[in-house]
């Protein structure tokens, strides 16, 4: 009994010693766990970075578009294979994109220092299948080379830091509307005015000088959203009317700058930009490339152009509440880009259509985009190509659930002179233009006599279309939009050429063009 009692209590004893080295052994206090805080200085969906007083954001969206006689987006059919409406053309095409965004804001003596991004991943299908674009792809696809099975690609479109008034990096210009390109649509090729939706590299500075009104200065990288094409006559003009783009590189950035005021009656903002038109040698090879003695040949002396933008928005309508009028206009002088804008490049046109010309095979329209054109020894120095266009929607909520926009927009595209200018020894635009036009297309008025056809570069475009939209829930859209596209241009008459494959050799009437397209997209903010 008493070797048993003698264990017990030793037994408990140990436990003490061992219970009071573990205690020993424990922090004095444990560490606070630190957790997600809100951040409510701007706006909804903020929190604090852990461990910092640097705030962040993470959002975008996920889209899904299909459009029926039309490219991604809602492209119109109006070139390409698209155009010709050959068996190349996809009668469909789709997207699927998720877009990513990084904001993150942090308060300093100098104001707030924000960095933003977004990255957007994306999948289409491959478009034109025509053996006959594998010279400028490297292979039959479109020009989204990952568009491949089990591919896709990412899209960079924001990317900046602002800090004390500045913008740094890749942003909508100044010299953008408000909406970019985007008044009322779901298509990104609204013309008549220029689209930065996608963003450019630049450096900015904007001013608040209270009561709504700013303003804002920068420099923008032109090679990619500012410039369309110089053409250099002398290589020719190609059966679509396009000539030989002779741009040379960056010499200098585009001036941009806005006035805006924002009000609880809406916005009005005017917008300027300066831009540099410049050429690479008067002596080119084929495509524009150079050759041996290219650099001794001499070049055009450089030449400035530019645009003005006005743009308003009207809120608070009789019609309902959230319905507003959305309207830009724009004038462009060796800048073509601020008027036939998208997302992306500049179009050219080139549309086919039926005919009731006896003996015609086809019609045809032809427009082409440049910022100005060249002949070496002949026009003094580039001639500047003028542009002009409106645009606008009016967009009405029905409820908070349907709600539906009519927009639409109008853009004009001239050369300057006569068509026989050249004839008679006036150096002008449209005279050496068509002097060449008529090397590839037989029986122009002037050049062969009488003539079976007159040449004039000039081009208007019209677009007009509706979209409505269903929000069923709270971020989740589901939409559809008809989109109709006008092709107005001013070749009268008809020629026999050969345009580009697969089209025949054969009787062409030059006339006016017209399509339309059908979007459906899904689309899902977060």
């Amino acid at each position: 009994m008493n070797m048993i009692k003698s264990l017990v209590l030793g037994s408990a004893a140990g436990l003490i010693a061992m219970s009071g080295a573990q205690a020993a052994d424990l922090p004095v206090k444990a560490k606070a766990v630190e957790y997600v805080r809100i951040c409510s200085l701007y706006g909804a969906g903020f929190f604090y970075i852990p461990g910092t007083d640097t705030c962040i954001k993470l959002g975008g969206y996920l889209r899904v578009d299909t459009t029926f006689n039309g490219g991604v987006y809602g492209q119109p059919f109006y070139n390409g294979d698209n155009g010709q409406g050959n068996r190349y053309r996809d009668a469909f095409n789709s997207r699927s994109r998720m877009a990513l965004t990084i904001d993150t804001r942090t308060a300093t003596e100098y104001g707030v220092v924000r960095t933003f991004g977004q990255g957007d991943f994306q999948f289409q299908n491959f478009g034109t299948t025509n053996p006959g674009t594998a010279a400028t792809t490297g292979m039959p696809l479109n020009n989204a080379l990952l568009s491949t099975a089990g591919g896709g690609y990412v899209a960079v479109e924001m990317v900046f830091i602002q800090f004390a008034g500045f913008t740094f990096g890749k942003s909508a210009s100044a010299y953008a509307t408000p909406w970019n390109g985007y008044p009322g649509n779901n298509n990104s090729f609204l013309m008549g005015g220029p689209d930065y939706v996608t963003g450019v590299n630049n450096i900015q500075y904007t001013a608040q000088f209270g009561n709504g009104v700013s303003g804002t200065i920068g420099l923008d990288d032109p090679s990619v959203f500012n410039r369309t094409a110089v053409w250099n006559i002398a290589n020719g003009v190609n059966v679509n009317g396009t000539g030989t783009n002779a741009y040379s590189g960056i010499r200098a950035p585009d001036i941009v700058g806005n006035i805006r005021v924002d009000q609880a009656w809406g916005l009005f903002q005017i917008s300027g930009m300066a831009h540099l038109v410049s050429a690479t040698y008067n002596t080119l090879g084929a495509g524009g490339a150079p050759v041996a003695g290219s650099e001794i040949s001499g070049h055009p002396e450089d030449k400035w152009g530019g645009a003005v933008t006005a743009a308003l928005q009207i809120k608070n309508l009789p019609t309902g509440a959230g319905d507003d009028i959305k309207i830009d206009a724009t004038y462009a002088k060796g800048a073509t880009k601020a008027v036939i804008s998208t997302s992306g490049g500049s179009p050219n046109f080139a549309m086919f259509g039926s005919t009731g010309i006896a003996g015609g095979y086809q019609s045809v329209g032809l427009g082409n985009s440049a910022d100005g054109l060249y002949l070496p020894g002949v026009t003094n120095g580039i001639i500047l190509t003028s542009a002009w266009g409106i645009r606008g929607a009016f967009n009405h909520n029905w409820d908070p659930y349907w709600s539906t926009s009519l927009w639409g927009s109008y853009a004009s595209v001239r050369y300057d002179g006569g068509a026989n200018d050249n004839l008679a020894g006036i150096a002008s635009a449209k005279g050496v233009y068509c002097a060449a036009f008529a090397a590839t297309h037989a029986g122009q008025t002037g050049v062969a006599g009488n003539g079976t056809y007159s040449c004039n570069p000039d081009f208007n475009i019209a677009q007009v279309g509706v979209v409505t939209r269903w929000t069923p829930v709270k971020n989740l859209t589901f939409s559809a939009e008809v989109g109709a596209f006008f092709l107005d241009q001013k070749m009268a008459g008809s020629s026999t050429f050969t345009p580009t494959a697969p089209k025949p050799n054969a009787l062409y009437e030059f006339k006016d063009q017209s399509t339309v397209y059908l979007n459906v997209r899904a689309q899902r903010n977060f």
